[in-house]
């Protein structure tokens, strides 16, 4: 029998009020479903898909994409393709078993792992994060708060900069009114070298920089959320992040290329390129994960798909949880969940995906769950046309569709 999963997923929406700010009950009986099945692509269907992904994908993208895209339907995949070089310098080339950074949809690894947590009562959503972390400053933020981008705290990547600059407006030659960046402040870095979450942590203990708005009260998304729910992780589970998820998620999924980025294994850096082909250096927030740091392809990538989609990795109604909008929506019908973006159109199927950007890395990672079609585009020389890849998904809807998906 056939599970669908759109009718699974628009029940439980209709039912869910938004925006309540109320966390979700313990759930004291998840399990992890094995019924799910596909409906099998016929070759002339599976042929028709392939030629209109490449269609649309060779408008799209055009001769400067590198990197590698996937396009799957009913779990398997209908279009892959590879271009570009891993590492422009020495002509290597990127092929399927090339692991390039996944930026911010290493959100969706974190956020998952802590709602496995949560299935094994491990880990309490509505307790406050100095259950934790016992020194975190900011004490009326939840864990629910950090998975939701409600909690208010401010982004590492500002407040740990050394360099701080104000916008101002000051005329030019010509007397016209510009905006200019001014230095204000030019301060000894915190630590020397590379730093680590736990460094993150240890600034805002000892500095307390101010938030960017109090706890529950809107959306702000930022990546010290997810830096401090890896550290939870480690605190819950007496493991190293990068360890823990190994031996969670990728090495049961069979993610083989699949790893995070981390200070143990800097030997394995491997550049990005901006537009102009050159490559990012090695900087002092690369060691730093939770919020990016996963390197995947893919291929790998269809794995973790496919094991959110079965129901293996998580319950059915976890899922369903971490799929809720917890936010008003915005004018765009944007929202966020627990660990996932998505886009809410009215009289449309929910629409579940995550993008990424991190130097020269563009990912994107869209799910259309009531079609059971997947896009994955990763790329490692800067090119914001790749977040246009979400206009793929008309090929399976039947709707032409150009609404643009937050970076």
């Amino acid at each position: 029998m056939i599970v669908r999963m759109s009718l699974l997923f628009g029940i439980f929406f209709l039912s869910c009020a938004c925006g309540t700010g109320q966390g979700p009950k313990m759930n004291t009986e998840a399990t992890v479903s094995t019924n799910f099945t596909y409906k099998h692509l016929g070759a002339g269907e599976k042929e028709k898909y392939a030629d209109e992904v490449r269609a649309k994908y060779e408008k799209l993208l055009g001769k400067n994409f590198s990197g590698e895209i996937l396009v799957a339907k009913n779990g398997e995949i209908v279009f892959e393709d590879y271009k570009g070089f891993s590492n422009f310098a020495n002509k290597v080339p990127i092929v399927a078993e090339t692991p390039i950074h996944l930026a911010s949809i290493s959100k969706t690894f974190t956020g998952m792992a802590a709602l496995k947590l949560w299935e094994q009562h491990k880990l309490d959503l509505q307790a406050p994060v100095t259950k934790y972390l016992p020194n975190f400053p900011y004490t009326d933020v939840t864990i629910e708060e950090l998975l939701s981008h409600r909690s208010g705290i401010p982004d590492y990547t500002y407040f740990m900069e050394t360099h701080k600059y104000l916008s101002v407006k000051t005329k030019n030659k010509k007397g016209r009114w510009v905006k200019k960046l001014q230095l204000i402040s030019n301060d000894a870095p915190f630590k020397q070298g590379n730093y680590t979450n736990q460094d993150v942590l240890d600034y805002m203990v000892a500095k307390r920089p101010a938030p960017q708005a109090h706890a529950d009260r809107v959306f702000k998304y930022c990546n010290t959320n997810y830096v401090m729910l890896a550290l939870i992780i480690e605190k819950i589970t007496g493991q190293d992040f990068p360890t823990f998820m190994a031996e969670t998620i990728f090495k049961p999924l069979k993610m083989n290329n699949t790893y995070i980025f981390n200070a143990k294994v800097i030997d394995r850096y491997t550049p990005s390129y901006n537009a102009k082909m050159q490559p990012y250096r090695i900087e002092k927030y690369d060691c730093i994960y939770g919020d990016k740091n996963v390197y995947s392809t893919a291929r790998d990538m269809l794995l973790w798909d496919k094991a959110l989609t079965e129901g293996t990795f998580l319950s059915p109604s976890t899922l369903q949880m971490a799929y809720e909008p917890k936010s008003p929506l915005t004018r765009n019908y944007h929202n966020y969940g627990l660990g996932w973006r998505m886009l809410l159109k009215p009289n449309e199927e929910k629409l579940i995906y995550h993008n990424g950007w991190w130097h020269g890395n563009n990912t994107v990672f869209t799910r259309l769950l009531g079609e059971t079609a997947t896009i994955i585009i990763l790329g490692n020389r800067f090119n914001k046309t790749i977040y246009k890849g979400k206009e793929l998904a008309s090929i399976f809807t039947g709707k032409e569709d150009t609404t643009a998906l937050e970076e």
